[in-house]
């Protein structure tokens, strides 16, 4: 059987992109030496960016253009998870003054797709669009409790088990454990796992047997705590969760 090889051309494209994104802005000097790519070769792909709308050129400085907002923005909207989560992840935050949001995993990551902030949310450097690792985080977890085993090997094999703070976990068979005792009990939590200072609850998204996303709320860790975070959010959050899950069956 023949391997599969990537197109180069498409590679370097995204590599260009991806690029700009950590750069924020470069000369087209700056950003060959970043890349470590001859100027005449970059200069081709800039240009042809540039004239499909993909990147911007102001000052000698290329940067990604809004154009990859459109298309996130209608990948977004074409989402069935997404359309009937999003009024329900805007509820949970009003209704707990904190951060809410909706998570989805995709190869291999948990993507943020909804976020909404009460009027006592801090900011969580969240935003529509970040990956986040799955073993760090409440929906990561919440979301892989609920996954094959198989498809959690293969997870763990391909993005490792990283460590933010002190408290994430790092090692399989414990995350296996805690994955058990997720499933039991119903919800998933983060104890400033990913985030010294924050802590966050999530329970998963469950239609036709198979896991959709999960939803967060999330806040300080001094104020997520006692019967708040072990029994109101977790009942709250379960409330919401079978609003969207009936939403999904009959979408």
């Amino acid at each position: 059987m023949s391997k599969t090889v990537p197109v180069k051309t498409a590679t370097r494209v995204f590599e260009i992109i991806e690029a700009l994104l950590e750069l924020e802005r470069a000369s087209l000097s700056e950003l060959a030496r970043h890349l470590d790519l001859a100027d005449s070769t970059l200069h081709d792909h800039l240009t042809t960016l540039e004239s499909l709308g993909y990147v911007v050129r102001e000052n000698k400085k290329y940067q990604v253009s809004f154009q990859f907002l459109e298309i996130g923005e209608k990948t977004r909207r074409n989402s069935d998870i997404y359309q009937v989560s999003d009024d329900e992840v805007s509820k949970l935050a009003s209704e707990t003054q904190e951060h809410a949001s909706l998570m989805v995993e995709e190869n291999g990551m948990g993507v943020l797709l909804a976020i909404a902030k009460g009027t006592n949310a801090v900011n969580l450097e969240a935003y529509a669009g970040r990956r986040v690792v799955l073993n760090a985080s409440a929906p990561g977890k919440a979301i892989l409790a609920h996954l094959p085993e198989w498809r959690v090997e293969q997870i763990i094999d391909q993005h490792g088990l990283p460590e933010y703070t002190e408290y994430t976990v790092t090692g399989r068979e414990d995350l296996f454990a805690e994955l058990d005792a997720i499933r039991e009990r119903g919800y998933a939590t983060d104890v400033e796992e990913l985030v010294e200072g924050v802590k966050a609850i999530s329970v998963p998204l469950i239609c036709r047997n198979r896991v959709r996303g999960a939803i967060t709320v999330g806040g300080p860790a001094n104020r997520l705590k006692g019967t708040l975070f072990e029994e109101d959010l977790p009942n709250l959050l379960l409330q919401s969760s079978n609003v969207i899950e009936l939403n999904l069956a009959h979408w």
